[in-house]
């Protein structure tokens, strides 16, 4: 399901991909529904390619969104990501990914993780693992 959901550089809030043609691709914004075109010239990259750092190996984000999702009962993160302090975000990262990369993981990246979960989790894209994925997942976890 990430794969199709797109970030692009300069422009706000995450995008699914509709079509693609020779030069561009038609997305659609998930807030507000508008399609629009994306040119080769724009930085896009797709959620399924974004991974968290860890003290071991990096993590996929659907992992890490899977794991907000768990603790957050599939519904949008309580704690409100642009007053919150450092500190609380930092508290927040570690009940979701307790062996995350203090050092690299930051708290511009945090922040930005809470948004794209609220976002995804309003559009009603809340399919972060499929089924072989999890399992896959929760064997390296144990």
């Amino acid at each position: 399901m990430l794969k199709t959901i797109l970030a692009i550089s300069g422009k706000p809030g995450l995008y699914k991909l509709i079509s693609q043609a020779k030069n561009m691709l038609i997305v659609e914004n998930l807030a507000d529904k508008k399609r629009l075109p994306v040119y080769a010239s724009d930085k896009v990259i797709s959620l399924g390619d974004i991974a968290m750092y860890t003290d071991a190996n990096d993590v996929p984000l659907a992992t890490v969104l899977e794991s907000i999702k768990q603790k957050e009962n599939a519904a949008e993160v309580q704690l409100d990501y642009k007053k919150a302090s450092a500190a609380e975000l930092h508290d927040f990262m570690a009940e979701v990914l307790p062996q995350y990369d203090r050092d690299r993981v930051h708290t511009s990246d945090i922040r930005k993780l809470i948004q794209w979960y609220n976002l995804l989790v309003a559009s009603g894209e809340t399919d972060f693992v499929e089924g072989v994925q999890m399992e896959t997942v929760e064997t390296a976890a144990e």
